[in-house]
C-alpha cells in the first residue's frame, strides 16, 4: 500500500516539473521575442519621425529658397508680379516654423539645433529680405547696390549651412539609432531562438518519457477500451506502467467486470420485459377486440329502440337512447384507438401507400369535423402530393384537428395550412393545425406524444390520439412536433416527404 501511495505521487510530480520547466523556458523564448517586436518597433516609429522631420526641413527649406527668389526678381525688374513667391512663401512661413519646431522636439539636441535654425530664419527675413524689399519699393535703385546683395547672400548662405548642418545630424542621429536597435533585435532574435532551440529539445526528451512511462500503457487502455465499446466485455488489460496509469489497467478491469455482469443483468430484464409487453400488447388487442364485438349489437338495438321510440313518438326514450348512443361512439372510439396501438407497437400494419394531395385530405377532414362551434379554415396555394396510405393519414390529421377542436373556445376557428417545404436534403409536405386555445404549457411540452398522456381534460378519452398520429407520421418516414404558435394557442406541425 505505501508503495501504491507513492508512485502516483511520483508520476505527478514529475509531470507538474516538466510541464513548468518546459512552460518557464517557452516562455523566457517568447519574452525575449516580444522585446526583440517591441525594440523593432520603437526603431521604426523613430525612424518614421526622422523622416518626418527631415520632409518638414526640406519644405521649410523650400519657403526660405522662394522668399529669396522672389525678393531677387523683385529687386532685379521691380515688377510687382515677380513678388509673388516672396508673398505666399512669408504667408506659409509662420506655420511651418510652429509645425517643424513641434516636430522637431524629441530629445533636448534636436530641439536646440530646431531653435537655431529656426532663430536664423527669422535674422534672414526680419533683418535683411523686409527691409529690402521696403526699399526696394521705395527706391529700387538702392536695393541693386552690390553690398545689399552680398549680404543677403551672405546671411542665406548661413541658413543654408544651418539646414545642411540640421539634416547631417538628424541622419547621423537616425543610423546610430536604427544600428542600435538592430543590434539588440539581432541579440533578442539569437537569444529568442536559443530558447525555442532548447524548448525543442525539452520537449522531445519530455515526449519521449512520456511515450515510454504513459504513451504506450494509455495505447493499450485505448486499444481495451475500443474492444470493449465494441461489444468485447471479456477485455482485460495486464497491469503496467507506474502511478496512475497502473491504477488506471486496475479500475479498466473492474469496469469491464462490472459491465460484463450488468449486461448480463439488462439482456435478462430486457427479455421479461419484451415477454410483459408482448402480453400486454396481446391482452389488450383480444379485450379490445371482444369489446368491440359486444359493442356492435348493442349498437343495432339502440337503433332499433330509437327506431320505435321515434314512431310512438316517445321524446324523452329518443333522446335517452341518442346519449347513450355518442357514449357507445365514445368506448367503440377508445377501442378502435386501443387496436390502432396495438398494431402499430406490433408491426403488423403494413402501409399500403398511394399518391395522395395532402391539402385534399385536409380539406376532407376539416369539412368532417367542423361545427357550428367550431369552423376549420384550410388555406392550400396548390396540391401537394405525397406517397401514403389514405386511411392512416386521415385518421393523423382527424385525431390532431379532434384536439385542437377539443382544446379551443366556442366560436375560435381552428386553422389549417399546406404547403411544400424545401429543405436541404428534400422536399417536405407540411401541414400545420393552430388553435385559438390556451396553448401547451412548457412543463408538459414534451410529454404530448406519449402514451396515455392526458394534459388533464376530463372525458377526453385515454390519451392516444395523439401517439398515434406521431406513431402514423413516422411510419411514413416523416414527424409529427408541437409547439406554442405566437404566444397563443398551439400549433402542430406534420411533414412527410413529398413527392415530385
Amino acid at each position: 500500500m505505501p508503495t501504491s501511495d507513492r508512485r502516483p505521487r511520483s508520476l505527478s510530480a514529475r509531470l507538474v516539473v516538466g510541464s513548468a520547466l518546459l512552460a518557464l523556458v517557452v516562455a523566457a523564448a517568447f519574452g525575449v521575442l516580444v522585446f526583440a517586436v517591441t525594440t523593432l518597433d520603437d526603431a521604426t516609429k523613430r525612424e518614421r519621425h526622422t523622416k518626418a522631420v527631415t520632409a518638414e526641413t526640406l519644405r521649410l527649406e523650400r519657403l526660405v529658397l522662394d522668399l529669396d527668389t522672389g525678393l531677387r526678381g523683385f529687386v532685379l525688374t521691380g515688377k510687382g508680379d515677380l513678388l509673388a513667391p516672396w508673398t505666399s512663401a512669408r504667408a506659409a512661413l509662420p506655420k511651418s516654423l510652429r509645425d517643424f519646431q513641434q516636430l522637431a522636439s524629441t530629445t533636448a539636441g534636436e530641439r536646440r539645433r530646431a531653435t537655431t535654425l529656426v532663430t536664423s530664419i527669422d535674422q534672414y527675413v526680419n533683418d535683411y529680405a523686409v527691409p529690402v524689399v521696403e526699399i526696394a519699393r521705395e527706391n529700387p535703385a538702392a536695393a541693386r547696390q552690390t553690398f545689399v546683395s552680398d549680404e543677403g547672400a551672405q546671411q542665406l548662405a548661413a541658413v543654408r549651412d544651418r539646414f545642411a548642418d540640421f539634416l547631417s545630424t538628424e541622419s547621423a542621429v537616425a543610423a546610430a539609432r536604427t544600428s542600435t536597435a538592430q543590434r539588440r533585435s539581432d541579440e533578442a532574435i539569437a537569444a529568442a531562438v536559443a530558447g525555442l532551440i532548447a524548448s525543442a529539445l525539452l520537449i522531445i526528451g519530455f515526449g519521449l518519457y512520456l511515450a515510454r512511462s504513459i504513451a504506450r500503457p494509455a495505447r493499450d487502455v485505448a486499444e481495451g477500451a475500443a474492444r470493449l465499446a465494441g461489444g468485447d466485455l471479456t477485455t482485460r488489460l495486464r497491469p503496467q506502467g507506474v502511478g496512475e496509469i497502473e491504477e488506471l489497467t486496475h479500475a479498466f478491469n473492474r469496469m469491464a467486470e462490472r459491465l460484463e455482469a450488468s449486461r448480463r443483468e439488462l439482456e435478462e430484464q430486457n427479455q421479461k420485459l419484451r415477454e410483459s409487453e408482448r402480453a400486454k400488447s396481446e391482452l389488450v388487442s383480444i379485450v379490445a377486440h371482444d369489446i368491440r364485438n359486444y359493442l356492435q349489437p348493442i349498437t343495432w338495438r339502440l337503433h332499433a329502440l330509437a327506431h320505435r321510440a321515434r314512431a310512438a313518438h316517445r321524446d324523452d326514450d329518443v333522446a335517452d337512447v341518442r346519449a347513450t348512443q355518442d357514449i357507445l361512439a365514445q368506448l367503440a372510439s377508445l377501442v378502435s384507438n386501443l387496436l390502432d396501438t396495438a398494431r402499430l407497437e406490433s408491426g403488423l400494419d403494413d402501409l399500403q401507400l398511394d399518391a395522395l394531395d395532402l391539402a385534399m385530405l385536409a380539406s376532407e377532414a376539416a369539412t368532417a369535423a367542423a361545427s357550428p362551434q367550431h369552423a376549420i379554415d384550410v388555406q392550400a396555394a396548390q396540391p401537394v402530393m405525397v406517397a401514403g396510405e389514405r386511411v392512416r393519414l386521415r385518421q393523423c390529421i382527424d385525431n390532431v384537428l379532434a384536439n385542437a377542436l377539443a382544446h379551443s373556445p366556442d366560436n375560435a376557428p381552428v386553422h389549417v395550412y399546406v404547403s411544400r417545404e424545401n429543405a436541404a436534403d428534400r422536399v417536405w409536405a407540411k401541414l400545420e393545425i393552430i388553435d385559438e386555445g390556451p396553448g401547451i404549457p412548457e412543463s408538459i411540452l414534451p410529454h404530448v406524444f406519449e402514451k396515455f398522456f392526458s394534459a388533464g381534460t376530463e372525458g377526453r378519452g385515454l390519451g392516444l390520439g395523439l401517439y398515434i398520429a406521431k406513431r402514423i407520421a413516422s411510419a411514413h418516414h416523416g414527424d409529427l412536433v408541437a409547439d406554442r404558435y405566437a404566444g397563443k394557442g398551439a400549433r402542430f406541425t406534420l411533414r412527410v416527404p413529398a413527392l415530385p
